[in-house]
């Protein structure tokens, strides 16, 4: 039997999406080693036009960029996937923001990643989310998109709740297919590249709390900020070492206020081995959103023996089981007496041995399997 051609539709590079970008190279890489026999995985993606950016006179500003992005995922990359439909038999887009690529593409034979909800959260929570007409009609266009495709995988249980709380697809059509661990975070350092050691040894001996992700709202940084300061007043050493990201305004002015600018070890752009490194060093790993849909951090930091310190919800109760230390979402105070107590004393955290346990839960290999399977189910 010849092998099925799946198209794995991936996002661009230049939007900068590190753990969407990670989650595709993931799948496509053991698809590709573990999967050939049945299918042949192959990555798609359109080349990003910049046209509003290339304008001098406009300067590099975020309305220009989002200008571009726009035009580039609504109308180019629909146009050069119409031309890719007849050379492959299966389509897989993996990520649901990209979702209206379906209306081009066979919707019987095709599936979508689904995250998390916040490309649609104007829609079904306008209140918490205001968002201009032209927005929501976008928004409208991309769950269209992701209701119309035979099968839609989830990372977590909280994302199935939430689409099923609103009522956007037939459960039926749903896979839950758990993200993995890339191999660099481990333990062992045997990974470790000479860059990463330099960055190592600018950071210093010095503890740090860290903090991997972005910064948009419900990463709740506000939160870290605060909590950082706190900490700090009792343990002046102590640094922030913040990965990813661009500083919002708000908060560039909360760090001017609350006077931590030059604790603050900003990165951005490293490499994974860099990111586990980081991982491995760190007195803390904070993660203090209101809200994820899988929360990639927490098991990575997991896998290296870090202790993590998550916000207390759902998601993240169910990615870290009891290997992590959990406080209540936006509750400085509380967050503040638990840094400070697992600074003062590490093994009151649980034990290292069920960080690591918790962590080998989580498997690419696993991942990739269940999807492969769906597809295959899907093509009978």
């Amino acid at each position: 039997m010849s092998k099925l051609r799946l198209a794995v539709i991936c996002n661009y590079l230049e939007e900068n999406w590190q753990s969407m970008d990670l989650c595709a190279e993931m799948l496509l890489n053991h698809l590709q080693s573990e999967h050939s026999s049945s299918l042949e995985a192959i990555q798609i993606r359109s080349t990003f036009t910049w046209r509003f950016g290339k304008m001098p006179w406009l300067g590099k500003k975020r309305a220009t960029y989002n200008a571009d992005r726009l035009l580039n995922r609504f109308w180019d990359y629909p146009d050069y996937l119409s031309h890719q439909v007849a050379d492959f038999d299966l389509f897989h887009v993996c990520d649901q923001s990209y979702a209206q690529l379906v209306h081009v593409l066979p919707p019987e034979q095709t599936g979508v990643f689904c995250h998390d909800l916040d490309a649609f959260r104007s829609l079904f929570q306008p209140e918490k989310e205001p968002r201009p007409a032209w927005y929501k009609a976008m928004s409208k266009r991309i769950l269209r998109g992701l209701q119309s495709s035979a099968v839609v995988f989830y990372s977590t249980t909280a994302v199935r709740k939430e689409i099923e709380k609103y009522g956007l697809l037939d459960p039926s059509r749903l896979v839950h297919a758990p993200y993995g661990i890339s191999p660099e975070f481990c333990i062992a350092s045997e990974y470790t590249t000479p860059g990463d050691r330099e960055i190592l040894k600018q950071i210093g001996e010095a503890p740090f709390l860290l903090h991997v992700g972005t910064c948009i709202p419900r990463k709740r940084i506000d939160v870290l900020l605060d909590v950082f300061a706190g900490v700090q007043a009792t343990h002046p050493d102590l640094r922030l070492v913040k990965v990813s990201g661009d500083w919002t305004e708000s908060q560039q002015e909360q760090i001017a206020r609350l006077n931590i600018g030059k604790s603050i070890i900003y990165l951005q752009g490293l490499e994974r081995t860099t990111i586990a490194a980081l991982y491995r060093q760190a007195s803390l790993v904070l993660l203090t959103s209101d809200a994820e849909g899988f929360g990639l951090p927490v098991i990575e930091a997991l896998a290296c023996g870090s202790i993590v310190v998550a916000s207390d919800i759902p998601v993240l109760r169910e990615v870290g089981g009891e290997a992590v230390v959990y406080c209540p979402p936006g509750q400085v105070a509380a967050w503040v007496k638990t840094v400070e107590q697992l600074l003062t004393n590490p093994n009151s955290a649980c034990d290292r041995n069920l960080r690591l346990a918790q962590a080998q839960k989580y498997s690419w290999t696993a991942h990739a399997q269940t999807i492969a399977e769906a597809y295959l189910k899907l093509a009978g």
